[in-house]
């Protein structure tokens, strides 16, 4: 009798690598046409406003984040009942406590945007902390053992039922209640749709050595992931504060197609790219560090290409796909496209450091992000404008990348040399494509700099 042969982990990791991209470009397709059609439903305003409020709720949510998904990922004891079962108890104990500050912030934040509506959308919208803090830790378990299929497949299923029922909404309310309403219901089905990924459900418990583990992994996470918020959202925060919330709508549909290079890498940094290397931690550092630059080296070129080609083409998409009331969105998108690269070359690395257990370097990291973005804004639009600002927001990527590389050196996995070889490649397409677009008469995508 033949036993079936357990795939390996390089395959599982091509396996989840080919999913994440097909997955990724599925759910992308998805809401570029529901973004299209809300567009034609619904005002720049409420995009802009929309853009406030889940910031501020993203804002809250990794504020109090533990890492608990990170954890039941990299740590030995992550199948195991005990742990899994603790992990949710403690995430349902979180989500009531996110769903209070929620309240806590409410008014504050009412009166900083001037913006009355503010004062039933947060906390309304914040109810999604208490359902999802329902929602089985399967995932994180999926995650694990890298069955990706079976988490691409459920994401888009629910990102499509909630897509549909928001535009539905938007249709029979056009009002803001459509995204209030719809952000309950896709919690909800998530959170439901989650107990049907695995055999296991979890039950309540309270292990308090499996707690110690949690939070003392979580700390640092904790600290992580509440500076990439201030350095991935502040940017929103504070162009709501800037510019009117019809630009920041318009600016939130330029940095959405400007983003999807990043969500990509971002996507394959945490579901393959983090479990991999988890998986591999007990190798030499220089034998794993030589096995993720020859697989990172792949993503990295390739990224450079396709970066380029988006760059020179995302303005004439947004030309093409919305009305003149998004006009001045063609000439933010690559501006925005350019600063996307240092993303990629970070989220193509900190994975390492995260495996090895050293999260201190993804706060270092996002800490100089967010000084950048807190301090270079402000500055830049009394300089230069709403352009200044844009310019500021695409250049906020590098430091992170820097703070990484340092922690990259420290912990023996330097990749500088092959950064440079891809961002030559990068900078090479993008001046060949700049070049090609103005000689068959499409101008340059950078013609804001010459006005």
């Amino acid at each position: 009798m033949t036993t079936l042969k357990k795939p390996t982990l390089k395959k599982l990791a091509i396996r989840g690598a080919v999913w994440t991209i097909f997955g990724y470009g599925a759910s992308q397709f998805a809401r570029l046409i529901g973004n299209i059609i809300l567009t034609r439903l619904l005002v720049p305003e409420y995009f802009g406003l929309m853009a406030v409020v889940n910031t501020l709720l993203m804002g809250i949510e990794l504020f109090s984040d533990l890492g608990i998904g990170q954890s039941i990922i990299q740590n030995k004891r992550g199948e195991e009942p005990e742990f899994f079962n603790t992990a949710w108890t403690l995430q349902i104990t979180r989500g009531f406590w996110v769903w209070l500050i929620c309240l806590f912030i409410t008014y504050p934040a009412a009166m900083f945007y001037k913006e009355p509506r503010l004062l039933w959308l947060v906390p309304i919208m914040g109810l999604t902390s208490i359902i999802l803090g329902f929602a089985s830790p399967a995932p994180a378990l999926l995650n694990r053992r890298m069955e990706i299929g079976k988490l691409i497949i459920f994401d888009f299923i629910v990102q499509t039922l909630s897509l549909i029922t928001l535009i539905f909404l938007a249709w029979w309310l056009r009002n803001l209640w459509a995204f209030a309403i719809s952000g309950l219901l896709g919690g909800t089905i998530r959170a439901i749709g989650t107990y049907f990924l695995i055999p296991q459900k979890p039950k309540l418990t309270w292990d308090k050595t499996v707690v110690k583990e949690l939070l003392s992994f979580g700390r640092w996470m904790f600290v992580a992931t509440a500076l990439m918020f201030l350095a991935e959202q502040a940017d929103r925060l504070i162009l709501g504060r800037l510019l009117s919330f019809q630009l920041v709508g318009v600016y939130t549909i330029a940095a959405t197609l400007a983003n999807m290079p990043r969500e990509v890498i971002k996507h394959l940094s945490y579901r393959v790219i983090f479990p991999t290397i988890s998986n591999q931690t007990d190798l030499p550092r220089e034998t794993l560090r030589a096995k993720i630059l020859r697989q990172r080296r792949l993503i990295v070129f390739g990224s450079a290409v396709l970066l380029a080609m988006l760059v020179n083409t995302g303005d004439l998409i947004i030309g093409k796909l919305y009305d003149q009331r998004y006009i001045e969105a063609t000439w933010m998108m690559p501006i925005l496209c350019c600063g996307i690269w240092f993303s990629v070359l970070f989220y193509t690395t900190s994975p390492a450091l995260l495996a090895v257990g050293k999260p201190m370097y993804a706060a270092q990291s996002n800490l100089l992000r967010f000084l950048m973005i807190s301090i270079g804004m402000p500055l830049a639009f009394t300089t230069q404008g709403t352009l200044g600002v844009i310019v500021i927001i695409a250049l906020s990527d590098f430091p992170l990348y820097l703070a990484n590389l340092y922690g990259l050196w420290r912990e023996k996995f330097f990749s500088l040399i092959q950064d440079v070889q891809a961002t030559a490649i990068f900078v090479g397409m993008v001046t060949l494509l700049v070049l090609i677009r103005t000689s068959i008469g499409l101008g340059s995508p950078f013609k804001i700099f010459l006005q």
